[in-house]
Parts: structure tokens; C-alpha cells; sequence
């Protein structure tokens, strides 16, 4: 920030403050002098460059006393306050003054006072004072840090005292006519600019032995550090190992720990943190650290020294993530395990004889921070071998344990409850680096036995207060959560000692029981907790089973239900962020791990419709799943009976899988940027898998052992997946295709041909890159390659030509046959329009229904034989003299036969093998039934 800028975001503060403070009143911020008061004058005159010429005199005897008077006129003069315009030329002749000290000690009280001229107020005339006198005034203050080398205690602490000041501004004492006060943050700016920071950082190293003059310099630079800008100056300065190598020098009153830890939170707070850490990563530093540290600790009582404590430790972490920080060295690591295990394993080091933790907040605190300060600490190998000797693990596992009714400890039960979910979160990052402590801990047998006690009915009412207890208020679910955690980070080292102790305890069924109880327990209030408890159930079984068929047989129908159980969740809590995404990750990863493989637990996920679940899954068209069911997809296939539930699988509008497979591979292949036309064909014959990315990357020879492009394409995308789904389907016989789905299917059926023709151009390219000459028999070979691969992409092209042609053709058919249904229909509506105007034609003109009698009548004649056969009865159809055209004849009224004759719709028709019943209804069939003629030759003659 130059000069002029921090002049004018001042003044813009302090005006901005005057505005919004009086924008009722209207009061203008800019004051007015009256040329009577211009006439009176704030100060009295005083020609400031004719003191400033006889200070610079040496040549006269008295000149001594004539120059003390003049500063001592000035100083008399200014006790109101400094106005800009003349802040140059006084700190000139301060300056002057300064200069004389050593060779007349006399000028240390002009100095003095005009060092307290510096803590009054700057006044301004004009407004655009503060931005005027910007450079004038940063110097002058940056000159207050340069003054700081005279060997003068007085003078030194009066310029820290200035110093000070500048943040407890306070109003002049006399009102000043013509002036007004410079805005409060002014001289603040303004020692900003002046890098003054810097130049009372570099003044410590000159107060090696003056406790007083060097904690009013800490007490400005507590004060400088409140800022961004500062604090980057004192960074430059190498402020914070110069402030933390001095930590232990002795100091009666405290100020001196106090105030540098103060500066050392505003540095590392306001600067770059980094650097700091690295100036702080020096022995000197840590040693006094660990001195300070050790000394509160076993001898602060009060809270300030507890809060000073905890600070420094704070202070250390920060300083311990960096792995160059030589903690192990200066002893501090050793230090910091035996404080934060003594509370729990006995020790008979002298530094901890007697102490004890109460349950007061600075001691709860600093429980925690030990425990944070040994998962940052662990990070570093060389720790290990200490943490082993400070006996950590078995100090932590005192945690994991059930709370023990009527037993007296030190800590409430909140208490309690939050440092055990802390320890148990400390040993998921320290267990897995000391397998072998943990297995003789019995660390197996006693994360189950707590998990049993937070999966049963026990009371107990938890707090939930603490980070770690989120979502656990009421209930054990923190407790379950963080043990969970521990048991994930163990079985991940896949260190077969510990995976076979858990399965010879049962592990597996009692995660399954904990996973169905979490269903059963759930509340939309612990969703985000229960959701992350049953996927790290899963992710634990998924390593416990995978590879591991006998403990798949244990996983067994259990645990396909819990999976198929999640896979049934409603697909929009996918997008609700509650962590439903990862539980569906966990499945599928179970899916894998725990069922792919153990044929029994396979036909029942089949049985149980597992495949339409998955398929359903891969419906939703979400990109980061797709490559995971696609993958068990493929591996399922390899099981006889899952061919029949892929093609019996419908989606929405009657979709297939196969249908649903290659619009997957199209999606895939438009984001890849691979060229095809608008009908999905093959662009380019030579490369017809050809990617967007392959196509910008050149070409380069790389070593026998590293992947080339085309061979890492197959792993990054999902076509080879589809590809080997789809032939295990077998790619003949698969229903619900349209034409565009055929032309793709085209190029997915030689996808293996057409990848194996990529990797031999990029074979054929590497060697011509490398100038290489091949024999001519191994020319004549890649050459054939090369043009069989072509000529497979130009056969699968002609192909998809004829598919789009006939497609064509059917659809022109198709249209045709629709044109021609339509012009029937249309035909068949103007026949039946015409018949009904011929009708009401005839029904109100006589002489059109006379014509249309007629027509009729000769149409009928036209239709009978012209001879008739002899000895023939001819029998008229019509009636004579009627006027109608519709048909008509011999009118015959046929009454119908009563139903109590029938008996009703349901009676059988065949009356001549009847006997009608006299009771009437439906006829009933009899076993003799005798004709007449039959009963009458039975009669005797």
C-alpha cells in the first residue's frame, strides 16, 4: 500500500465514522475557518527552521543553552498537538536532538519531550492534510524506530509508550481553532507504511539484558501485531524465533510470556503460517517451549497460568505438523506422551510425581489437546517407538469401555463422555501403527464388547456436546460411530492376524445384528450419523469377506438382505446429502466383496430380484455409478442364470437392459468427444474408438512397463464393461432393440477387434517415432494389422450403411401403408356422406325417389334369371304400387316361444331328445327318452 493510499483509507474511515454518526443532525465534516480565526492562530509563531539551523551549529560555546531554549520554546509551543504541516520539521529537530545525546547528555530531556509531543494527537488544517503529508508523517514515525538504538532507558520506553498510544487515541486536550483531530487510525497507517514493526523487532536483539525496556517493546509489538500488515513486516524481521527463543528468560512479573505468546497467536494467525512454522522449527525455540511448557505444567495452579499453558501447547501442535520440527530431539515428544498417559498408566517419572488432573476447564482442555497433539505426533515414524514405551495404546483403551456405575473419577460425566469419544478417535489413527500393542491389549475383544454395550438396551443418557458427540445426544450412536471407525481403520491394513481374530469373535454376524438394529433405531434426526454407522459396517465386512469364500458362506441370506434392503432406498435421498451416496458405494462394494464369488449367496440375490435392483440403479443414469454396477454386472454374468433375470428386466416405457446398455455407451461416447454422424455410424475407419483426449495427445515412445493411451482408455470409461456385458449376453438375441440401437451395437460387437488394432498403430507410430527400422517379414505384418483393423472399421461402417437403408426403406413402407389407411378412411367418409345426401334426397323430392324406385326396381330385375326353368312356381318378393326404396316383402310376425316351454336362455336346444318337465324351468336331460314311432311299434298287435 503506498503512502497516499493508507492516507486516504484512513481519512475515508474517519470521515465514514463522522458521517454515519451524525447523518441525523446533518453536521458537514468538513470545519470552516473564519479568516478571524485564521487572524488569531492555534499556535503561536514559531520559525522552525531557525531552530532547526541552530541545533546544526557547533562553532559557538554557548550555543548549548540558546539550543536547549528553543526546544524547550517548541515543546511549549506544541503541547496541544502536532499539526501535519510541521511534523517533518519537528521530528527533524528531534532527530538533531537524538544525535547530540552521546557527546551532551543534556539534549536527553529535549528529546523526552518532544517523545511525548509524539503520543498527542495530529492535527490537520485542510481535509486533504492527512493524504498531503502522508510521506511526511510515515517517515517521521518510522523514525521513532530507529531512535530505539540510543542506550537510553528513559527515551526507549517513552517511544513504546508513543507507540501505544497510537491505539488508545484520546481527544486533544484544548480545542485548537482552525485545526481538527487527524482521523484515530492515521498514525496506525501510517506506522504501516513506515515499517516501524520491523525496526522494533530488530530492537529486541538489542536488549539482551533490560527486562523492563524489553517488555514495553513487547507491549508495542502486541499492539503492532494486530495487523496484517505488521505482522508480515515482523515475519520479514524473523520476529517469531527471535520473540520464542527468549520464552524462558527469567521474568518475576509474567509479562514477558504473556505478551511474546500473544505475538506469536497474531503471527501465525495474520501472516503466512506457513513461514512462521518453518522460523519456529529450530531447537532453540522448541527447548524453550518445552521448558515453559513443563514449568506451568507441573507448577501453574492459577487460572492465568493454566490458560498460558494451554496456549503454549496450542502453540506446539501447530509447530509439530510440520515433519522437520525436531521434536523428538529436544525431548518434547518423550515429554508430551508421559503427560498426557500418566493419568492412566502409573509412571515413576519424577515430572509427574504427585500431579494430578482436576476436572476444572483449562485441565479438560489441555486432557483433549494431548490427545490431538499425539495423532499429529504419530504422523512422524521415529514417534512410533515412543509411543510404544509410553504404553499410548493401553492408556487409550482405558476409554473404551462401558461407564462404570458408583466409581469415583475425576471428570464429570460430560466430561468423561467427550474425552472417551476423543480417545477412541486417537486410537484410529494410532492402533493401525502398533498392531502389535493392540492385539496384546486384547484391542479385538474389547472394541466388540463396547459395541455390544452400544448396541444393547443399558440406559445411558449421553450429552452430545462435543464435536465428537454429534447426533448423539440421548443415545449411543457417537459411541457406536467412533468405534465403528476404529475396527474400518484396522481391518484396511489387511493384516490377516487381526481380520481372523475379529471372524473367530463373530465380528461378522454382529455387525449384521448392529446394521438391522440401526434400521430399527433410526430417527430422521440421527439420519446423517445412522446413514454413516451402516456404510462403515459395510466397508468393514466388505474387507472382512473380500477374497475369503468361507467367510462370504457367514456373510450368508443375512446379509444379502441388509444389501438388498439398502438398494430399495427411494432414489431421490440420493440427492438430499445426507450421506446416502456413500452408503450406496458401501453396498455396491459389498455386493462385490461379500457375495461375488460364494454361489449360494449369488442364486439368492438373484432369487430376490438383487439383478433388476441393480439394473434399476443403472437406469438412473448417475455418472459415478455406473462404472461400479457395471463392473458386477460383468461378474455376475459369469453365473449361467443371471442371463435369463438381465433380458427379463424392464425399465421405464418397456426399456430392456440392452437397450439401456448401449444408450449408456452412447452417453459415454459423446462426453468422450468420440466422432460419429448423426446416426451413430463410424466417422473415421482408421480410429474408430478414438477419444477427444487421444486425439490432442501426441504420440510419444514410452517405457515397456507404462501404459499408453489407447490401454489406459479402457480402464477410465465404462465401453469395455459394456462391451463384456453384453457379449456375455450374447449380442444375437438381445430384444427390445431399435435401428439406432443396432448401428451401435455394430461398433460395441467389435469393440476387443477395433482396440486391438488402436494398440498396434500405436505400436507401428512409437516405432517410427523412435526411428527404429523393423525386418521386413515383422513390416509385412504390422502393415496387415494395421489394414485388417481398417478394413473391419470400414465392413462394421458399410454394415451400419445397409441397417440405416433398410431402416429407411421400412420406414418409407410404413408411411405408405399409413397414407393408404388414411385415404381409405377418407374415401369411406365420402361414400358415407354421399349415401346420406342421396337419403334426404329421397325423403323430400318425389321425383328423386320416383328415379331411385326405378333404378332400384331395374337393378333387381337385372339380378333374376332372364328364363325360368319349367313347371316352376315363381313367388314375388315385392309389393306392388309401394313407394319406398328400401327392401320390402311379405310382412310375417313371428311370436316367440314361451320361456316356461324353454326354460330360459341357459336350456339345451336339442328338443327331440327332450322330455319337457311339468314343473316347468330349465329342461333336464331324462335316461330313456322313446320317439313316437319307436312307442307305437312296442305295442303288441
Amino acid at each position: 500500500m503506498s503512502v497516499a493510499e493508507a492516507a486516504a483509507t484512513a481519512e475515508a474511515q474517519e470521515a465514514g465514522g463522522k458521517i454515519r454518526s451524525s447523518s441525523l443532525r446533518r453536521i458537514p465534516v468538513i470545519g470552516v475557518v473564519t479568516e478571524d480565526e485564521e487572524a488569531q492562530g492555534a499556535f503561536k509563531t514559531m520559525d522552525l527552521n531557525r531552530v532547526i539551523s541552530l541545533l546544526e551549529k557547533t562553532d559557538k560555546d554557548d550555543l548549548e543553552e540558546k539550543q536547549l531554549k528553543s526546544v524547550k520554546k517548541l515543546v511549549q509551543c506544541y503541547q496541544n498537538g502536532l499539526p501535519l504541516r510541521d511534523l517533518a520539521q519537528i521530528f527533524k529537530i528531534l532527530n538533531l536532538c537524538a544525535e547530540k545525546i552521546e557527546n551532551q547528555p543534556h539534549f536527553i530531556e529535549s528529546a523526552f519531550n518532544i517523545l511525548k509531543l509524539c503520543s498527542l494527537p495530529f492535527l490537520k488544517k485542510k481535509v486533504s492534510d492527512e493524504i498531503t503529508y502522508a510521506e511526511d508523517a510515515a517517515n517521521s514515525i518510522a523514525l521513532l524506530g530507529e531512535l530505539m538504538k540510543i542506550p537510553n532507558s528513559e527515551l526507549r520506553i517513552q517511544i513504546c509508550k508513543c507507540i501505544v498510544d497510537f491505539y488508545h487515541a484520546e481527544p486533544p486536550k484544548k480545542h485548537i481553532t482552525g485545526y481538527q483531530q487527524a482521523s484515530s487510525s492515521y498514525k496506525i497507517k501510517m506506522a504501516e507504511v513506515g515499517g516501524l514493526a520491523k525496526t522494533m523487532v530488530q530492537s529486541l536483539g538489542l536488549l539482551e539484558n533490560q527486562l523492563v525496556e524489553k517488555l514495553w517493546v513487547l507491549k508495542a509489538l502486541q499492539h503492532l501485531s494486530t495487523s496484517e500488515v505488521n505482522c508480515t513486516l515482523m515475519m520479514k524481521a524473523q520476529a517469531a524465533s527471535e520473540i520464542c527463543a527468549h520464552l524462558n528468560d527469567p521474568d518475576p512479573s509474567g509479562q514477558l510470556l504473556f505478551r511474546s505468546s500473544e505475538i506469536l497467536w497474531n503471527l501465525l494467525e495474520k501472516s503466512s503460517k506457513e513461514e512462521i512454522i518453518q522460523q519456529l522449527s529450530n531447537l532453540e525455540c522448541l527447548l524453550a517451549l518445552k521448558e515453559v511448557f513443563k514449568n506451568l505444567f507441573m507448577r501453574g495452579f492459577s487460572h492465568y497460568d493454566r490458560q498460558l499453558r494451554n496456549d503454549i501447547l496450542v502453540i506446539t501442535t501447530i509447530i509439530a505438523q510440520n515433519p522437520g520440527a525436531p521434536m523428538i530431539e529436544c525431548g518434547f515428544t518423550r515429554d508430551l506422551i508421559l503427560f498426557a498417559t500418566f493419568n492412566e498408566v502409573k509412571s515413576q517419572n519424577p515430572l509427574v510425581k504427585g500431579l494430578k488432573f482436576s476436572n476444572s476447564y483449562e485441565d479438560f482442555e489441555l486432557k483433549k489437546l494431548l490427545f490431538n497433539i499425539i495423532v499429529i505426533l504419530c504422523k512422524d515414524l521415529p514417534t512410533i517407538q515412543l509411543l510404544i514405551d509410553g504404553k499410548v495404546i493401553l492408556a487409550l483403551f482405558t476409554y473404551v469401555k462401558k461407564p462404570e456405575k458408583h466409581k469415583i473419577i475425576e471428570w464429570s460425566a460430560a466430561q468423561y463422555e467427550e474425552l472417551q469419544l476423543h480417545a477412541i478417535a486417537t486410537l484410529s489413527s494410532v492402533a493401525p501403527l502398533l498392531t502389535e500393542e493392540y492385539m496384546l491389549c486384547q484391542g479385538n475383544a474389547r472394541v466388540l464388547a463396547f459395541l455390544e454395550w452400544c448396541e444393547s438396551e443399558d440406559p445411558f443418557f449421553s450429552h452430545g456436546n462435543s464435536f465428537h458427540g454429534t447426533g448423539g445426544r440421548g443415545n449411543k450412536f457417537a459411541q457406536m460411530r467412533y468405534s465403528l471407525r476404529l475396527l474400518r481403520a484396522m481391518v484396511y491394513l489387511e493384516d490377516e492376524t487381526i481380520n481372523n481374530d475379529l471372524c473367530e469373535k463373530g465380528t461378522i454376524q454382529q455387525l449384521i445384528g448392529v446394521f438391522k438394529n440401526t434400521i430399527s433405531q433410526s430417527d430422521d434426526k440421527e439420519e446423517v450419523i445412522v446413514l454413516e454407522i451402516q456404510s462403515d459396517i459395510l466397508l468393514i465386512l466388505s474387507s472382512l469377506c473380500e477374497h475369503h469364500i468361507p467367510r462370504k458362506e457367514m456373510f450368508g441370506t443375512e446379509g444379502v438382505d441388509i444389501i438388498l434392503r439398502v438398494m430399495k432406498t427411494d432414489p431421490t435421498k440420493l440427492q438430499s446429502g445426507l450421506g446416502y451416496n456413500v452408503l450406496l458405494f458401501s453396498t455396491l462394494d459389498s455386493i462385490w466383496c461379500c457375495i461375488l464369488g460364494c454361489y449360494p449367496s449369488e442364486d439368492y440375490f438373484l432369487e430376490k430380484e438383487g439383478i433388476f435392483l441393480l439394473l434399476d440403479l443403472l437406469a438412473l443414469n448417475q455418472k459415478k455409478f455406473c462404472n461400479l454396477i457395471l463392473g458386477i454386472m460383468v461378474e455376475f454374468c459369469d453365473n449361467p442364470k443371471t442371463t435369463a433375470h438381465v433380458n427379463a428386466w424392464r425399465g421405464k416405457k418397456d426399456q430392456t437392459a440392452a437397450s439401456l446398455l448401449i444408450k449408456l455407451w452412447r452417453k459415454e461416447e459423446k462426453e468422450l468427444g468420440v466422432k460419429r454422424d448423426k446416426h451413430g455410424m463410424i466417422i473415421d475407419t482408421k480410429k474408430p474408438l478414438f477419444t477427444s483426449f487421444q486425439e490432442e495427445q501426441k504420440t510419444m515412445p514410452l517405457p515397456a512397463n507404462c501404459p499408453t493411451l489407447a490401454v489406459m482408455d479402457v480402464a477410465e470409461n465404462i465401453r469395455a464393461k459394456i462391451y463384456a456385458v453384453l457379449g456375455k449376453l450374447d449380442f444375437e438375441n438381445l430384444p427390445g432393440l431399435s435401428a439406432e440401437d443396432f448401428v451401435t451395437l455394430c461398433i460395441i460387437h467389435r469393440y476387443l477387434d477395433f482396440k486391438i488394432g488402436e494398440i498396434w498403430n500405436e505400436i507401428y507410430e512409437e516405432i517410427k517415432l523412435e526411428k527404429l527400422r523393423p525386418v521386413t517379414t515383422d513390416k509385412k505384418i504390422l502393415e496387415a494389422i494395421t489394414t485388417a483393423s481398417e478394413n473391419i472399421g470400414k465392413m462394421v461402417a458399410s454394415l451400419q450403411s445397409e441397417m440405416i437403408e433398410s431402416q429407411a426403406h421400412q420406414d418409407v413402407q410404413s408411411e405408405q401403408k399409413v397414407y393408404t389407411k388414411i385415404q381409405a378412411t377418407h374415401k369411406q367418409r365420402e361414400l358415407a356422406t354421399k349415401s346420406w345426401e342421396n337419403f334426404l334426397a329421397r325423403t323430400s323430392n318425389a321425383k328423386a325417389l320416383k328415379k331411385a324406385k326405378r333404378l332400384q326396381e331395374k337393378a333387381i330385375e337385372s339380378s333374376r334369371y332372364s328364363e325360368h326353368p319349367p313347371n316352376a312356381v315363381f313367388h314375388r318378393t315385392d309389393i306392388k304400387g309401394l313407394n319406398t326404396t328400401v327392401p320390402s316383402g311379405r310382412v310375417v310376425t313371428v311370436e316367440s316361444t314361451p320361456a316356461r316351454l324353454l326354460g330360459g336362455p341357459l336350456a339345451d336346444t336339442d328338443i327331440a331328445l327332450k322330455k319337457l318337465p311339468i314343473r316347468g324351468g330349465a329342461l333336464q336331460k331324462v335316461k330313456a327318452v322313446k320317439t313316437v314311432n319307436e312307442s307305437k311299434k312296442s305295442v303288441p298287435t
